[in-house]
């Protein structure tokens, strides 16, 4: 995946978080220049069919935070975001057939090791996850430079603000100190 991937799939997240039909035009694929360009087209007042409390786009999956707002928000959701994303992809890399195997999998967050911003360390310190971290600032500085999260939205650093609803972590967050 290129950055141009990152940044369709995070437009995706909020493009597609909305029970009305979305209009394949508002974002597109130019074949001839290799580049996303946006048109401009009017939209009404959004209604969401999820709330999207983090997210974070890894080279070959993606992990989503969510909590429904409509009725089969998540479903709905996800099958529009795998599907759009599915059809962006295949035709700027002129491929066919699905692009995400099998259906999404839904997971109850236990603990830290699970949290969806510390999945990017897997890139450069796996061990991690057995709660073992040699270079915590290493680590630290690895998350605060990697863009295609939510996390650096979470430390106060304008980067995809409008995908996500920050307001039930934020909360948690401020009731477990």
């Amino acid at each position: 995946m290129d950055n141009e991937d990152y940044l369709r799939g995070i437009h995706d997240l909020f493009e597609f978080n909305d029970i009305a039909p979305v209009n394949n035009l508002t974002y597109f694929f130019r074949k001839e220049s290799k580049d996303v360009g946006r048109s401009y087209i009017k939209r009404e007042a959004r209604k969401l069919l999820v709330k999207i409390h983090a997210f974070c786009f890894m080279p070959n999956h993606y992990h989503l935070f969510l909590s429904t707002v409509a009725e089969n928000g998540i479903p709905l959701f996800m099958k529009k975001f795998n599907g759009g994303y599915a059809r962006y992809f295949n035709e700027k890399y002129e491929r066919k057939g699905t692009l995400f195997e099998g259906r999404y999998k839904r997971v109850i967050i236990k603990d830290e090791a699970h949290f969806i911003h510390f999945n990017p360390l897997d890139l450069i310190t796996p061990e991690w996850r057995e709660r073992r971290l040699n270079n915590f600032a290493k680590a630290m500085e690895f998350l605060n430079s990697y863009r295609w999260s939510s996390h650096l939205d979470y430390a106060g650093e304008r980067n995809f603000p409008s995908v996500t609803q920050r307001d039930l972590l934020i909360t948690f967050s401020s009731s477990t100190h």
